[in-house]
């Protein structure tokens, strides 16, 4: 006999499909249908829930408590690169082997970095930004209108700045003395009051 149904359980599935558009239902049933949803509605909510990223292979995040879904789009680097060149949507049924060929700014970079720090191995914010240049290498997009590997060098030589990610936490006790830590990137301050 299965267990009983907990309305306060929480899953979470994750899915690749292409924005916008309304996914297989036979791709979705084994992996939702057991939890009792309908594999038709929460197609139809994933395609309007990932309209802004029309024609684009994305992951999305399902998380599913008492048989409602809440949609959350989880983009790759190579989605964020490709989604700041603003290229027009395409069928990609009709046009296979797609060349991206556009540049974006290295201020677009920073952004795309800061959005994927979180995802990243790297100590600081200048390996997450290498690793972003890295992407918009092998999807053939320039920066700036230079190589993206050119301005990987730039950033090991120290000719081009990235900024430092550095979070202040402050926390008041009453029982320690002031002590400053410092952990790589992360200050934490303690200060007695």
């Amino acid at each position: 006999m299965p267990p009983k149904f907990d309305p306060n359980e929480i899953k979470v599935v994750y899915l690749r499909c292409t924005g916008g558009e309304v996914g297989a239902t036979s791709a979705l049933a084994p992996k939702i249908g057991p939890l009792g949803l309908s594999p038709k509605k929460v197609g139809d909510d994933i395609a309007k829930a990932t309209g802004d990223w029309k024609g684009l292979r994305i992951t999305i995040q399902l998380t599913i408590q008492n048989r409602q879904a809440q949609i959350q789009v989880v983009p790759s680097a190579s989605a964020l690169v490709i989604k700041a060149l603003k290229e027009p949507p395409r069928d990609r049924k009709k046009q296979k082997n797609i060349k991206h060929t556009g540049s974006i700014t290295f201020d677009e970079v920073l952004s795309i970095a800061r959005q994927m720090r979180h995802r990243s191995l790297a100590r600081e914010l200048s390996g997450t930004v290498k690793e972003i240049l890295g992407t918009a290498q092998s999807i053939g997009c320039n920066i700036d209108g230079k190589h993206p590997h050119s301005v990987i060098e730039e950033i090991n030589d120290g000719r081009v700045e990235c900024p430092a990610v550095s979070v202040a936490i402050t926390v008041y006790c009453t029982d320690l003395p002031c002590i400053v830590y410092k952990v790589t990137h992360i200050s934490l301050y303690f200060q007695q009051e």
